[in-house]
């Protein structure tokens, strides 16, 4: 894999060409001038990403495409992908597009790997590891927060990723195992409290956050289940924005007044924690991964937190593939990748 077309230049794309472009040859593509344009050093084309035959054209010559765009365009690219014959990498969480490109895989003599960020993908890697040291599991419970650092409001939060990206994880029903049984559970639903060294904070059920989890532990757990973690508050007022005022139904609107209301911040952390519990020659035992990611700075700027682990997450998953430490062609399930294999990797290190 040498040369990789990176769809999609906004503050994660550009970060993930960036860091790609270090070992391969990398082309950027967007219709809009890139988010961060100061020493870059890949090559940018301009053209429209939702437009099928400016990709068909942008791709030639390539080896892989790597979508960084929203999930709503990402059906386009992965098409692309697999009629050109290329690897196929993104970030989508939603569900419907996942079962579109797993469908693509089947198939195909190439990767098909979506879900390559932080929840998806990151989270999964982590869970699968915890996971792969029992030998019988009982729970697999997943939790990953993107939020400001200094909340102010009551809904104590910031845009600081994809706007309708979020509302899509809020409306769109959540895959869980109960009792043994993959099953749908609304979101803005099964609230917990937790506590960080002190910090009250709440999680509760979106979509998308397992990835294909349910398909690879159904019958073999009791319990699996993703949360998104907020400031306390914050899903009660989503809730009441949505279902109450009824703005579900005009998600253009909600997703313009809560980006004028709640703009990116610069001072961002991410946590990520898993948990399993199960037994380990037949002694039962709780296996725990907490870390909680800030800012960084990578090649004289300073990316977001939010923005350097999704992007960071995606580059890994390119490597691997490259190097040929996970498979090379077919659908690549995230929870099925080493995580030391993924830290091994020159952008897998930046999460140490």
């Amino acid at each position: 894999m040498n040369n990789i077309l990176v769809v999609g230049l906004g503050k994660v794309g550009c970060l993930v060409a960036q860091l790609l472009n270090k070992q391969y040859k990398v082309i950027g593509l967007d219709l809009h001038q890139p988010y961060y344009t100061e020493g870059i050093g890949f090559e940018t084309i301009k053209g429209d990403v939702s437009d099928f035959k400016v990709l068909q054209k942008a791709s030639l010559g390539m080896d892989a495409i790597v979508s960084a765009l929203p999930f709503h365009l990402n059906k386009n690219v992965a098409k692309c992908a697999k009629e050109n014959n290329l690897h196929y990498f993104d970030l989508t969480e939603d569900v419907e597009t996942t079962n579109y490109i797993k469908t693509l895989a089947e198939d195909s003599t190439k990767v098909m790997a979506p879900q390559c960020g932080l929840a998806p993908g990151l989270i999964g890697i982590v869970g699968g590891d915890l996971a792969q040291q029992f030998d019988e599991i009982r729970d697999i419970e997943l939790r990953v927060g993107a939020l400001p650092r200094y909340p102010n409001g009551q809904l104590a939060y910031s845009f600081t990723w994809s706007p309708k990206g979020v509302l899509n994880e809020y409306l769109n029903d959540a895959k869980v195992i109960q009792n043994g049984v993959c099953k749908d559970v609304p979101s803005l639903d099964g609230f917990e409290m937790m506590n960080v060294e002190g910090q009250e904070l709440e999680a509760f059920s979106t979509s998308g956050g397992l990835g294909t989890m349910c398909e690879t532990y159904e019958g073999r757990v009791d319990t699996l289940n993703y949360k998104t973690i907020r400031y306390p508050g914050h899903g009660k007022l989503m809730r009441f924005l949505m279902y109450e005022l009824i703005l579900k139904k005009d998600l253009e609107t909600l997703e313009k007044i809560l980006t004028e209301a709640k703009p990116p911040v610069d001072a961002d952390l991410v946590h990520v924690y898993a948990i399993v519990e199960g037994k380990i020659k037949e002694k039962m035992y709780r296996k725990e991964y907490f870390k909680t990611f800030y800012p960084l700075k990578i090649d004289d700027h300073t990316w977001r937190a939010i923005s350097w682990t999704t992007a960071a997450s995606l580059a890994a998953i390119v490597e691997l593939v490259a190097e040929g430490k996970i498979a090379t062609k077919g659908f690549i399930k995230q929870e099925e990748i080493n995580l030391n294999d993924f830290y091994n990797t020159s952008n897998g290190k930046l999460f140490l």
